[in-house]
């Protein structure tokens, strides 16, 4: 067995063309990375991250190789939610910057060769939003109100909600208003947060004024859009009972879909995105967040609707061989039918970090958190496995999303004073749910000095507590370690595309048990239950996730390994290499 230089140089990028990424059908195979702006890089000391702050750490991407990079929402907002709930669609909240300092960023993204995604929040606003607030002051059955969802209670006194719908964030789904006479009155729909009145998109003056949000960024030059909640902008008419729970990957029950999630009528709405972005110079794509199975997101992504969508379904299967292989399978096969790209991700602002959430054995609640007095992950374990599920992943055909920090390997943070918790779920559960902040934490760029390198002040606060340990996670620690989970994402990125991995096939070369799969004349590997065994042009994929080593094939020249390997493919590791003359970069 030979083995590859593991640390190659960073790739080579061609100023104002995204790498990698030379013509339209750049989002089928492009590396996009995930910023959470207010985590990622803080530009002027506050403690908080900001677009300045982000064009300052662009130089990282580069070096990193990857494509695009999606912002999460930088607009104004009250931070209830994060900023998933926004007071205004088309500006910049001032803890962010302004909207020149966004032009600046967009500017030199492009310089480097990274396109720009954007959030698109369009189920919900703020409900400190001009609109929201007109509706408040407005009466009962005004156009005002028309734009949301206000309804009439149940009940005598219309003292119970419209319907049985409980919020995402716990609780009810609805919140009853006071008039302007001072009585109770009408009830709003909120699927999140009550600082989060869902829009009504039955109405065209909200289709009208998303529209105008559109042309907003698409003048700005942005690539394109990542729609959150996309399958929840509809709802079923009359707004039934829906008397089941909604969490997680949301499938039909005896055949009916819930009446808030994935309903006809948000392909209509999807398909008048596309032709407006089909209407501007290069490809600007949309990328649908919906918690749907396979089979139901590949519907929003046909050849007319959206480019791309999350493929959940993968992020929440836990690490164990026949459910990965089989969400592969399925994945592919769902995407193929459309004519779409399969996109993957194991990470992201809302769920456990999978450097933690695979130090579990088993399956966990993405979403719920972890605190100092709960069953703690092992790390190391976490760790190990975690690199290993991001080689397998980046050796699938497709595109793929990373999270910010994923690179680092970092953690969650499971050890957060709960007198810091901002997520609303903390509230809302009566402090049962811990929710997201543990993934969101601000990020190490130095080893040393105030908050490891993430402002520029001489202060160590910051906008939630950073653990003690964060330094050694941090971006100068990792650089140029051979071995660092930094370099192992620099070298896996570029191997991706030399190789070509992204536009190839994947072959299974082994099932289960090292029965070959049907139609394939490969030798498989005497391999057992735990380990997934596929071929990506050249490129041959081992994944371990067995207790025991696997021998490699004789010949075996490996191009990237997650952990040491000699001649076998050590436990909760995964190998890319090829043999003989199919060693051949695309």
């Amino acid at each position: 067995m030979t083995t590859a230089d593991s640390t190659p140089a960073a790739a080579a990028v061609q100023p104002g063309v995204p790498s990698g990424a030379a013509d339209d059908d750049w989002w089928r195979t492009a590396v996009i990375y995930q910023i959470y702006p207010r985590s990622f890089a803080d530009g002027d000391g506050d403690g908080t991250g900001d677009l300045p702050g982000i064009t300052g750490r662009l130089d990282h991407l580069a070096d990193l190789g990857v494509d695009a990079l999606w912002l999460s929402p930088f607009y104004p907002s009250p931070q209830r939610d994060g900023g998933y709930d926004v007071a205004d669609y088309r500006a910049v909240d001032p803890r962010y910057g302004t909207l020149a300092d966004f032009d600046e960023l967009l500017a030199r993204a492009h310089e480097v060769g990274i396109r720009v995604i954007v959030d698109l929040v369009p189920n919900h606003c703020s409900s400190e939003h001009a609109a929201f607030r007109a509706a408040l002051a407005a009466a009962p059955g005004s156009d005002e109100r028309a734009l949301f969802h206000f309804r009439d209670g149940r009940g005598p006194d219309g003292s119970l909600p419209p319907n049985d719908w409980t919020s995402m964030f716990e609780g009810p789904a609805w919140t009853r208003v006071t008039e302007a006479d001072g009585r109770p009155g009408q009830w709003y729909l909120h699927l999140f947060d009550p600082s989060q009145p869902d829009w009504n998109w039955d109405n065209p003056a909200v289709r009208e004024d998303f529209e105008q949000t559109l042309r907003f960024w698409l003048d700005r030059e942005v690539d394109g859009f990542r729609v959150d909640v996309c399958d929840a902008l509809v709802k079923a008419p009359g707004l039934p009972d829906w008397p089941r729970p909604t969490h997680g990957v949301i499938e039909p029950v005896d055949g009916v879909m819930p009446p808030m999630w994935d309903q006809e009528g948000i392909h209509e709405i999807f398909r008048s995105w596309r032709r407006l972005l089909d209407t501007y110079d290069g490809r600007r794509i949309l990328c649908a967040e919906a918690w749907l199975p396979p089979e139901r997101a590949a519907r929003i992504i046909r050849a007319d609707e959206m480019h791309q969508a999350f493929n959940f379904r993968f992020l929440e299967t836990p690490w164990q061989a026949a459910p990965l292989r089989n969400v592969i399978a399925e994945s592919l096969a769902a995407n193929d039918a459309v004519g779409a790209p399969t996109t993957w991700v194991l990470s992201n602002h809302d769920v456990m970090r999978h450097a933690s959430r695979f130090g579990y054995d088993g399956q966990v609640e993405l979403e719920h958190g972890v605190g100092a007095d709960d069953p703690q992950p092992d790390r190391p374990l976490g760790l190990r496995r975690a690199r290993a599920a991001t080689a397998l992943m980046l050796a699938l055909p497709g595109s793929a999303y990373l999270y910010q920090g994923e690179e680092l390997g970092l953690p969650e943070a499971t050890a957060l004073p709960d007198t810091a918790r901002q997520d609303p779920v903390w509230e809302r559960s009566g402090h049962r749910i811990r929710g997201r902040d543990g993934c969101r934490v601000p990020l190490p760029w130095t080893e040393e000095g105030p908050a490891f390198g993430f402002g520029t002040g001489s202060g160590s606060d910051t906008w939630l507590p950073q653990p003690p340990d964060y330094g050694s996670y941090a971006v100068d620690a990792q650089w140029g370690r051979p071995g660092s989970t930094l370099e192992l994402y620099r070298t896996l990125l570029d191997l991706r595309r030399r190789y070509r991995l992204g536009e190839g096939t994947l072959k299974w070369v082994t099932s289960p048990a090292g029965v070959p799969h049907p139609g394939n004349d490969d030798v498989p590997l005497p391999a057992g239950d735990d380990v997934l065994h596929l071929a990506n042009g050249s490129v041959e994929v081992v994944a371990n996730l067995g207790a025991r080593p696997v021998p490699l094939p004789p010949g075996a020249r490996v191009l990237a390994a997650s952990a040491p390997v000699t001649t076998d493919v050590p436990a909760d590791a995964t190998v890319w290499f090829t043999t003989g003359e199919a060693d051949t970069a695309r």
